[in-house]
């Protein structure tokens, strides 16, 4: 059976809806009963972050050299970036908050998410974990990413400003929070978390729209103190296009671009 302009290879349903992969031109995709893919894998290379918008969420590491202590991942989906993170980082330790139970099967099952002593899976509400969580790990996480989408867009549960005063109190003093936020810059939703963010992290954010694209990442500081000045940065990040095979330097350059009013603020003069 076709769907989606590919080969349905399994459907199920639970309590939240369909969920459902399908292959087109070599690449394995997650859906949720619509069209958007919620996760892709390369069939052939399957470590390789296959959407442009994971692979911007890896543009932290144009700010932090090195990954290894512990990080918190809200949104498995297919496990593309926590199998990039086990894959790149050995020392680092993971735990990945992910509503759906049936979701989880299907990442070890059909996207190749590794058991792995490093990683620990939680099924529980995101947006109720992180605030659950924020005092008795208070200032544990070194990175905090946030993939939080269903079949109709962003979470509930983390459409409030207490969610994101429960990610800053998480993060320790040199953490950053990375977030997949949608809808473009006109979009009411996105306006708001953006004004969240920035309020709470103390206007240390960067925003970075992926080309052609409906996506935007966003990159949070906690006290960041900032450690490259741009010509360091563009030397940094030709060295990370040539380890990783992503467009670091377009990142670098799209940073400037879009935030003019806080780019020196992460950044030395």
């Amino acid at each position: 059976m076709y769907r989606y302009e590919g080969l349905l290879i399994h459907e199920s349903h639970d309590d939240e809806g369909i969920i459902e992969v399908i292959e087109r031109k070599g690449v394995r995709s997650l859906h949720f009963g619509s069209h958007p893919r919620q996760s892709s894998m390369l069939l052939t290379d399957p470590y390789k972050l296959e959407l442009e918008y994971v692979q911007a969420m890896t543009s932290w590491l144009l700010f932090k050299p090195t990954l290894d202590d512990d990080v918190l991942i809200v949104g498995l989906g297919g496990g593309s970036l926590t199998k990039h993170l086990l894959h790149h980082f050995p020392d680092c330790r993971l735990k990945a908050v992910e509503y759906r139970k049936s979701v989880v099967k299907i990442a070890r099952s059909h996207f190749g998410l590794p058991l792995d002593s490093r990683l620990k899976i939680i099924v529980d509400d995101g947006g109720d974990y992180v605030r659950q969580h924020a005092e008795p790990y208070r200032e544990h996480y070194s990175l905090l990413f946030i993939d939080a989408f269903d079949h109709e867009g962003m979470a509930s549960s983390i459409c409030n400003e207490a969610f994101f005063d429960a990610c800053k109190a998480l993060l320790k003093k040199s953490g950053i929070l990375v977030i997949n936020l949608w809808g473009g810059t006109n979009n009411p939703e996105f306006q708001q978390v953006s004004q969240w963010i920035a309020r709470v992290f103390d206007w240390q954010t960067l925003f970075l729209p992926v080309r052609d694209r409906g996506n935007i990442i966003a990159l949070a500081f906690n006290e960041y103190s900032p450690v490259f000045s741009v010509k360091e940065l563009r030397t940094h990040a030709l060295a990370l296009e040539q380890h990783y095979q992503i467009d670091f330097p377009a990142f670098l350059k799209d940073f400037k671009k879009h935030n003019a009013s806080t780019f020196n603020q992460v950044i030395k003069p």
